[in-house]
């Protein structure tokens, strides 16, 4: 099968979207299928070999922040696509490049699946002080990118509802995998875990992610002072000074990745994410898989992954108070934190991307089945056209 993959990101960004499209591009590649990514430039050369073949589209930084890159417009899409000559194309969070290569899609007569993996709408809400207007205008270029493309794929509950909510039809879920043999707790480092608090014995209380108003890392300011305590964070981004100011006895390390943030994972001893529009969180379940109890925000994405009392914590979104008080239970009960973290490692431990990665071949021959057989109910051809969504 060859397959045209659109993405709005690809490594050498840090970011779910990134990391989900180089799973599936490794993924098809293994089971002797024919990827091509289509990808915006980053802004940095990429270091490691590509997967298969990758072609970068010119693309500049988003004003404030430089880690988000959005792809130039161009004609030139559509003519990538067809010489490529795929049986189906794959738009991973589509919203700008997406959009055009679903117009491009539908043009030349390819069957599309749409990859939900960014709460657009909930950071146009947060980038705009609160303001329903760009919300409802990322809703709208959301609905109607999607309404054009075969299938939907959804990664949580959540997502899937959130979407037929707001008129995605053909909506179907497929979740994100994990490498539980990098992500594991035998990778616990004792030498670590002393270098890293700030007090002897102190409880390690870690976060992992981009440090960006909409991920919300502001709320662990009173974790950050809670007694025998230490407050890691791991990532980079726009809201990083802000954050030192903040939490000015919190341990900052930046960004991480590979054996040494595997390493850092599992020496914590919980794990706390704060972002109230995460579709799926991949940071959770790699703490999970790292045999890390989890505190998490009750919206979104990690209701599909944290079992309450049983894996983690939920708590009210945006609430510092009740991330504070979840972390202190947490803190003060040794041997519960190692129930939820044996349980959250057995939770995940089975969801490799290798089986992830066949479901979405499962997705792709449905697709083309439909097709085949004159089951797919899309709208007219030129729907994309009409509304104006490929400009």
């Amino acid at each position: 099968m060859r397959v045209a993959i659109v993405t709005e990101s690809f490594p050498p960004d840090i970011n779910g979207v990134a990391h989900s499209v180089l799973r599936t591009a490794e993924h098809l590649v293994r089971r002797g299928h024919e990827p091509l990514v289509i990808a915006p430039a980053p802004a940095t050369p990429p270091t490691a070999a590509d997967p298969c073949p990758v072609i970068r589209v010119p693309a500049l930084s988003l004003p404030g922040y430089p880690q988000v890159r959005l792809a130039l417009p161009s004609r030139r899409l559509e003519q990538l696509i067809a010489d490529h000559r795929p049986d189906l194309v794959h738009l991973a969070s589509p919203f700008v490049l997406g959009a055009r290569a679903m117009a491009a899609a539908e043009r030349l007569g390819l069957p599309a699946v749409a990859v939900y993996q960014t709460d657009l709408a909930g950071y146009a809400r947060a980038y705009r002080a609160g303001s329903s207007i760009g919300e409802a205008a990322a809703w709208r270029r959301i609905r109607t990118v999607h309404c054009a493309a075969d299938r939907t794929l959804a990664p949580s509950t959540p997502a899937a509802q959130d979407l037929t909510a707001h008129g995605v039809p053909r909506v179907r879920l497929w979740r994100r995998g994990v490498d539980s043999v990098r992500f594991d707790p035998r990778h616990r480092d004792e030498e670590l875990r002393r270098s890293l608090a700030v007090r002897p014995g102190d409880v390690l209380v870690g976060y992992v992610g981009r440090l960006a108003p909409e991920k919300r890392v502001d709320l662990l300011e009173q974790v950050a002072e809670l007694p025998g305590v230490t407050l890691v964070v791991i990532g980079d981004g726009p809201s990083e000074p802000a954050l030192r100011q903040a939490l000015p006895h919190a341990v900052f390390l930046g960004r991480r990745e590979g054996d040494e943030l595997a390493a850092l994972y599992a020496s914590l001893d919980v794990f706390v994410h704060t972002g109230p529009m995460e579709t799926f969180c991949q940071t959770i379940q790699e703490a999970m898989a790292s045999g890390v109890a989890v505190v998490g925000p009750a919206v979104g994405g990690p209701l599909d992954l944290i079992d309450h009392h049983r894996t983690g914590l939920l708590v009210p979104a945006c609430d510092a108070g009740a991330v504070a008080r979840a972390v202190a239970v947490l803190a003060a009960d040794p041997a519960t934190r190692a129930r939820y973290g044996a349980e959250a490692r057995t939770e995940v431990a089975g969801r490799t991307w290798e089986s992830v990665g066949d479901q979405l071949l499962g997705h792709y021959r449905e697709i083309l089945d439909d097709r085949a057989y004159g089951r797919t109910v899309r709208p007219a051809a030129g729907y994309l056209a009409k509304t104006g969504t490929a400009a």
